[in-house]
């Protein structure tokens, strides 16, 4: 009879795990979401967002965010980066473009009609989304706040920050990680 090694613990340490997928996102996004007492401990403010950095799965990034009623983040997008993000309480609202735009070498781009996406994020909804996805996201509540967890994976190298005048998008600036940690 013959018996199979078991995989000894140096084996298994050497073994390269995964980076995670835009699913695994999600999926620590609502886990976290649904911790009501992690939620709960987010300080809020009424005049901006507030966030605290999280320890995100596989050397991901992910950040807790308060949204006072009234705010959202400007059209943007995370470059290089996948993402997801998961309403834990209150609601917000994603306007997205259905298209991919150039990585570089770019500051005004004229849009297609058509592109533009809505979804309304309810307390337990997210999504997950892939590089270069252009984005602002918003509380429209005239009343309440909103409070979200997101991952990105590679950590964000940086956020672009676009204007937008009816279908013409402008870049407008560059952020580096020490800009926002």
């Amino acid at each position: 009879m013959s018996v199979s090694p078991s995989a000894s613990p140096a084996a298994s340490a050497s073994t390269p795990v995964p980076p995670p997928t835009q699913v695994d996102l999600l999926d620590f996004a609502r886990r976290t979401a649904a911790d009501t007492e992690l939620i709960a401990s987010l300080p809020l403010d009424p005049e901006g967002r507030t966030w605290v950095r999280l320890d995100g799965p596989g050397g991901s990034e992910a950040w807790l965010i308060g949204w006072p009623p009234g705010t959202g983040t400007g059209w943007h997008d995370h470059a290089e980066s996948v993402g997801a993000f998961v309403t834990a309480s209150g609601e917000l609202t994603e306007n997205s473009l259905a298209a991919r735009l150039p990585s570089d070498g770019w500051r005004t781009l004229e849009l297609t009609e058509g592109v533009d996406r809505e979804r309304q994020l309810p307390a337990g909804t997210g999504r997950a989304f892939g590089q270069h996805h252009v984005h602002e996201v918003l509380n429209e509540s005239a009343e309440l706040h909103a409070v979200s967890v997101h991952a990105y994976y590679p950590p964000l190298p940086q956020i672009r920050r676009y204007s937008r005048t009816g279908q013409v998008l402008r870049l407008e600036q560059v952020e580096l990680p020490e800009n926002w940690q």
